[in-house]
């Protein structure tokens, strides 16, 4: 599953607040058992910028001399940083609710209809805790990247006859379409639900911005901090460029910029209260060889909160940021697809994903719910994509049985095709958790 990130509200849509956040999400059967399942293990994070993947993304409040300004802290330069383990226990847990969410779609799908279903798991790997209950055994696993929901289909331990009407395989096209899509359907829910109650909590953020770039924080010992960068400076220009308020074209000249000129000086000239100052920094030198400063980089914008008169007018808000959450998700997903070769090396993994909710965790609650929302949208269109591995690959073969008049694909086909996809994402994910450890900022400082 590719899960997009944009954190943008409607009221100010930007692509550029939360970067897009991409996650392959697969089935895996087990062995003979029919499975539902979801690996939550390969988020992307294509940039929408040039700007690479290493940058870190949330929010937070900051105060200044002429007002209030929301720290997106969405362009950090060194990498990518954890944070506390409090927020990533957070970001843990809001990832596992989606999990969980998505997997009782599929569940209650099944048995509203009277299917049989003999397993619901969360996560992967050893059981850490199990019970049974109506003969469903509920367990949670060691590696909370997704989790499945089983069937006894095949499951040669089962007592159920082969040929009972409630087995999965035995009912109609049309019941076991709902089944598969009883997840993206309820993460498409979820996703309402968690902007409805963000509206009437606390309201949607309507910003106004200003030209140059805010810094909302140095690094201590970094290039910045010893040349003479403070918290709370904007940046107006760098060597000459002037910076415009258009969002993520500025922060992404500034981080260009500095890239490129690693041991060499650069001038900016920066607002600091009512003063305007010239300041040269000297970007330290990357392990690949680029440049780096050590700050966090936002847009210069300052934000009031708009909340919903009443209850007809907090649905029309909800609604039209789900919609505006969605067309960002849709437009991430496509310039993943027809621009991959300039993506490609922006794909993350699950410790991209869980760095960026533990940062928008330390931060305020706006960020926290529309990072829950963002997930939950990815989901669910990601999904009905007809790959393997994926909801909408599975739905893609029922309706070619339907098609075929109601008759099967041979079994090692369909189980060939799925195979291929299940190879792929562990590939995938096996390398993207190396390439994403590898960018943590702790794990950089002692390579």
């Amino acid at each position: 599953m590719l899960l997009n990130i944009s954190s943008s509200p409607i009221s100010h849509r930007n692509p550029y607040f939360l970067s897009n956040l991409n996650n392959p999400t697969s089935y895996f059967p087990r062995r003979s058992k029919t499975h539902l399942s979801k690996s939550y293990l390969f988020p992307s994070l294509p940039t929408l910028s040039n700007q690479s993947l290493k940058n870190k993304v949330s929010f937070g409040n900051k105060r200044f001399p002429d007002g209030e300004r929301i720290d997106f802290r969405s362009r950090a330069l060194p990498g990518i940083d954890l944070g506390s383990f409090e927020s990533v226990l957070e970001a843990t847990a809001v990832l596992t609710a989606i999990i969980v969410v998505h997997e009782s779609g599929h569940f209650l799908a099944a048995s509203l209809q009277g299917i049989h279903v003999s397993k619901f798991a969360i996560g992967f790997g050893p059981i850490l805790a199990k019970f049974d209950f109506n003969n469903v055994e509920y367990s949670l696993r060691a590696f909370p990247l997704g989790g499945f929901v089983g069937f006894p289909d095949n499951d040669p331990d089962s007592e159920i006859p082969i040929d009972d009407e409630n087995l999965l395989k035995n009912r109609p096209t049309l019941d076991r379409s709902i089944v598969v899509s009883a997840g993206i359907i309820a993460n498409v829910i979820f996703a309402y639900a968690i902007i409805f109650v963000q509206v009437l909590s606390v309201g949607l953020p309507v910003q106004e911005a200003f030209p140059g770039v805010l810094v909302p924080e140095v690094k201590t010992f970094s290039a910045a901090y010893r040349d003479g960068l403070l918290s709370g400076d904007v940046i107006l220009s760098v060597d000459g460029t002037e910076l415009s308020k258009t969002g993520p074209d500025a922060v992404s000249k500034v981080v260009d910029i500095v890239k490129r000129n690693p041991k060499s000086n650069v001038l900016f000239r920066i607002e600091r209260g009512n003063k305007d100052l010239d300041i040269q920094v000297t970007p330290d030198k990357n392990f690949d060889g680029t440049g780096k400063i050590g700050v966090q980089l936002s847009p210069n914008v300052r934000f009031t909160k708009v909340k919903p008169r009443n209850i007809p007018e907090a649905f029309r808000f909800a609604g039209k940021e789900f919609m505006g959450l969605s067309t960002n998700v849709l437009d991430g997903l496509k310039q993943t697809f027809f621009n991959f070769s300039q993506t490609a090396s922006k794909v993350a993994g699950p410790v991209a994903i869980i760095a960026v909710g533990a940062e928008v965790a330390r931060s305020n609650i706006d960020g926290l719910y529309q990072f829950a929302a963002l997930l939950n949208i990815n989901l669910a269109v990601i999904n009905l994509l007809p790959l393997p591995a994926l909801d909408g690959g599975t739905l893609a073969l029922i309706l070619l049985e339907a098609v075929r008049g109601g008759r099967k694909l041979p079994v090692e086909v369909e189980q060939g095709i799925m195979s291929s996809g299940i190879m792929l994402v562990i590939f995938l994910g096996l390398f993207l958790i190396v390439k994403d450890t590898l960018s943590l900022d702790f794990i950089k400082e002692m390579l």
